[in-house]
């Protein structure tokens, strides 16, 4: 046997590897400059994977020797808002909005028996009937004092206030976001006034997810922040670098989707302009065009706008403007989407957001946090809405449809916005949030975030199989 044949062996049965016999014969066609470098990617690689035997199967992936099925690369855009907005004004156009929010989620659990039994605010008000009672509406005012909660909903016929007095509807109540719909069982108090007996919150049923016929990867990114000081750009041209690489998962990849923030942005907030390397839109946008153009062309990019990103702020978001990214628009394997956007990926449906409300959402909710995001994910889930706050810090466009409904249950649910990495399983939809590609910046210590980022996670569609793969450790 070949003296590099040895080497080779002996390094992969020090780090604890298996080697099938099949391998052998391969390992000595191998030419002697290129078969240390092989063992030692094939053993990095199988160690993420924490699979200790190298097969011959292995080999001939690394060295390109396999003739690997055919993998289907199939999309449809199936939700966009960028060719449906058509803002109103004012008042109006907010009564609008809010109309369309109730009646559409109104209708989404009609076919639950509750809601065959559902009355109107105010002949509930007039009655008083003695029976429990069930009423819907969005949800005006939640409020804890002592041991009881306040709950107002509204109807297009009026308000209600409730009571709730039961310890662990309480818990309820206390998840509840502020403009969500809600379902309420309430009997008429001693003192005339309303007691909640059961909440009731859209939610999504149980979910069997679709899944790709063949062996597709596809990876989930966001918060790339290029202009940023805080950008990590060498870990970022190191991923895409990886993309055109022999590894085993790499020539799998067909799909990647980047939710939001593909730049720094100008003027998002005070002094930021301190904090950036290109002070405008344009050579921030430039920069980042020549890094994401490198990604290889068999692969599809899908890419929505964030809060940093050149563009209307208010959600949802059109695509970004075609006169900052032209480059990007015209690329055949690049498509430029909305925030919210819904995509079928091989049959897989995935649900995009960018996920400004989280924000909101976490300052007005016990017991979420920064740290969890999937935590918060589940809740939009729950409400069947991914930014029902209005009236904070996320700015909501007077839209005479409310596209920010969950109208349909994703496959997958993929967001960004807050740099930390977090995977979980609900009702079986898969939730990813896909960390960031910049350093912890003077405001994300100063307010204790702590990001996780340059991280790319990736899924096997026919499994569901996760991978996460740490370019800000790789040497």
């Amino acid at each position: 046997m070949k003296k590099d044949v040895v080497f080779a062996l002996n390094y992969a049965l020090n780090k604890g590897f298996q080697i099938h016999p099949n391998a052998f014969e391969i390992l000595e066609k191998v030419e002697i400059r290129d078969l240390e470098k092989v063992i030692r990617d094939i053993v990095r690689e199988k160690t993420k994977q924490k699979v200790f035997h190298i097969n011959q199967e292995d080999l001939e992936v690394f060295l390109g020797l396999k003739e690997e099925e055919e993998l289907l690369s199939e999309h449809k855009i199936l939700s966009d808002p960028t060719l449906k907005i058509t803002s109103s004004e004012g008042i109006i156009g907010f009564g609008a909005l809010f109309s369309n929010r109730f009646s559409r989620l109104k209708r989404m659990v009609s076919n639950r028996p509750e809601a065959k039994l559902l009355k109107p605010i105010s002949s509930i008000i007039a009655l008083k009937s003695d029976n429990d009672v069930f009423v819907c509406g969005l949800l005006v005012e939640r409020n804890s004092e002592r041991s009881v909660t306040k709950l107002i909903i509204d109807d297009p016929t009026g308000s209600l206030e409730s009571i709730v007095f039961d310890k662990d509807l309480q818990n309820i109540a206390a998840s509840l976001l502020i403009d969500q719909f809600v379902m309420e069982r309430v009997s008429l108090g001693k003192n005339g006034g309303f007691i909640v007996k059961d909440i009731i919150v859209p939610n999504i049923p149980d979910h069997t997810p679709n899944y790709s016929k063949t062996e597709t990867y596809a990876v989930f990114l966001s918060d790339l922040h290029v202009g940023s000081k805080y950008f990590m750009e060498k870990e970022l041209e190191k991923f895409v670098l990886w993309l055109a690489s022999p590894d085993p998962i790499a020539r799998k990849i067909r799909f990647v989707l980047v939710a939001g923030d593909v730049i720094d942005g100008i003027g998002i907030y005070p002094n930021q302009e301190k904090e950036l390397v290109f002070t405008n839109v344009d050579e921030q946008l430039k920069k980042a065009v020549e890094i994401l153009e490198k990604i290889p062309r068999h692969i599809k990019v899908f890419i929505m706008p964030g809060n940093h990103d050149p563009g209307r702020r208010a959600l949802p978001q059109p695509a970004i403007p075609k006169k900052y990214n032209l480059d990007l628009w015209n690329r055949e394997n690049f498509f430029m989407v909305g925030n919210p956007a819904l995509i079928s990926l091989n049959g897989i449906k995935v649900l995009m957001f960018h996920g400004q409300s989280i924000d909101d959402i976490v300052r007005t909710t016990p017991g979420l946090s920064f740290d969890n995001p999937t935590k918060v994910m589940r809740h939009l889930l729950q409400a069947r809405h991914l930014s029902p706050i209005y009236g904070s810090q996320t700015p909501l466009a007077p839209e005479v449809e409310d596209m920010m409904l969950i109208d349909e249950v994703p496959d997958v649910f993929h967001v960004g916005h807050v740099h930390v990495v977090g995977l979980d399983l609900y009702k079986g939809v898969l939730l990813i949030n896909s960390g960031a590609w910049q350093y912890q910046t003077p405001f994300q210590a100063s307010v204790g975030i702590t990001p996780t980022p340059g991280i790319a996670i990736i899924v096997n569609l026919k499994n569901f199989k996760v991978y996460r793969k740490d370019f800000k450790t790789e040497s």
